[in-house]
């Protein structure tokens, strides 16, 4: 991508909160950076990363630094699109120092054996589920997604892309209403690259803030992005017609401010949508699941054969689908599975460390008592 979409800054420290406002500095923000202004250090917003190196929006404009000094064992605390660090004011390579406490986070599993948690983008208000009209359309797939918006602390917001693939209104009023079913309190909005339809809209939304746009490769990523940013910043390729999918066009998590203000994150097609203890998340989608199992006769209900079940009499009664049901019922084990493997991950790093601290303290005896054991 190009970066000719960043505007460029003059150096000077004066004008550091009117500079970077376009990319999310705020009064807060620089409250919580104080103390490494102190030390001569610059703000910036982490703009992309790769290969152990980071692009950073800073008043000298897009500084090219190393992360060595951030780069921990948890991969949930590496530097990430959307972070705010301290960077060197000088230095060839110049190193981020720290980033600041993140208000936000978008965290997936991984598909690794270690069950990891990976950070898709850090301090975003909006995140923008890209969803294609061109292909059925994959609910349970939304409500991962969804789970892991709500998780995050972001608001979700469903756009429905390639609205003009659905010329019949009648029809395009039905595939939003199972969408809307899908995730309550929620909004959902249809949106066409090619007509314009939609886009002033959600140009609007996205105007106040930080915005991730997520969603599988073919769902129109590029295109809405390309969109909001009124250029052809992001490269596009067309999805196969056979399944609608695409090709990884981004590769990267690029953040870029847009001319109507705001700040958007593309980021590339995800394949895997897994869950990250995201508990959390998942009842808020399935919200209404949830105040039903609140009129049930026991507190610790599984909605599953026990009496004074509210979730099931709602299931008799047609007022819940079978399919959502099933869909919580899922993502719910789900999760569980993930966090006991987090779990038993973190009781083994804990039982090494011991292992290494008592080596540690009978190998000192030994050396007090002369190397006598």
């Amino acid at each position: 991508m190009s970066f000719s979409a960043f505007p460029s800054f003059p150096h000077t420290h004066t004008s550091l909160p009117h500079a970077l406002a376009p990319f999310g500095w705020d009064d807060a923000w620089e409250a919580e950076f104080a103390p490494y202004a102190e030390q001569g250090l610059l703000p910036g917003r982490v703009v992309r990363v790769d290969r152990g190196q980071c692009d950073v929006m800073t008043t000298d404009g897009i500084v090219r630094a190393d992360t060595a000094f951030v780069t921990p064992h948890d991969p949930l605390r590496v530097i990430c699109t959307g972070d705010w660090a301290a960077v060197e004011a000088a230095g060839n390579p110049r190193y981020v120092k720290a980033y600041l406490p993140r208000r936000t986070a978008f965290v997936r599993s991984t598909s690794s054996q270690r069950s990891e948690g990976q950070i898709l983008a850090a301090n975003v208000d909006h995140a923008i589920i890209a969803v294609s009209l061109a292909v059925e359309l994959d609910l349970g797939r939304i409500e991962r997604f969804l789970a892991l918006a709500w998780e995050s602390g972001a608001q979700p917001l469903v756009v429905l892309t390639k609205a003009d693939l659905v010329p019949d209104a009648a029809t395009l009023g039905h595939l939003v209403q199972d969408v809307e079913a899908t995730a309550p309190g929620v909004q959902v909005l249809t949106v066409s690259s090619l007509t314009g339809e939609g886009t002033d809209v959600l140009a609007a939304i996205v105007g106040d803030g930080t915005s991730v746009l997520l969603g599988i490769s073919g769902a129109g990523k590029s295109t809405l992005a390309n969109a909001l940013l009124g250029a052809e910043v992001m490269e596009v390729q067309a999805a196969r017609e056979v399944d609608g999918k695409g090709r990884h066009t981004t590769t990267t998590r690029n953040l870029l401010a847009l001319p109507g203000g705001g700040v958007l994150i593309d980021t590339p097609g995800l394949r895997g949508v897994g869950l990250w203890d995201a508990e959390t998340g998942v009842g808020q989608v399935f919200s209404e699941i949830e105040e039903y199992a609140e009129r049930c006769r026991f507190h610790d209900c599984a909605h599953e054969a026990e009496p004074g079940c509210a979730v099931l009499a709602a299931l008799d009664s047609g007022e819940l689908a079978d399919r959502r049901l099933e869909s919580y019922r899922k993502l719910l084990r789900e999760n569980q599975r993930i966090v006991a493997k987090t779990d038993a991950r973190l009781r083994s790093e804990i039982r090494r460390d011991w292992r290494l601290k008592s080596a540690e303290g009978r190998a000192n005896h030994a050396a007090k008592r002369g190397g006598r054991v």
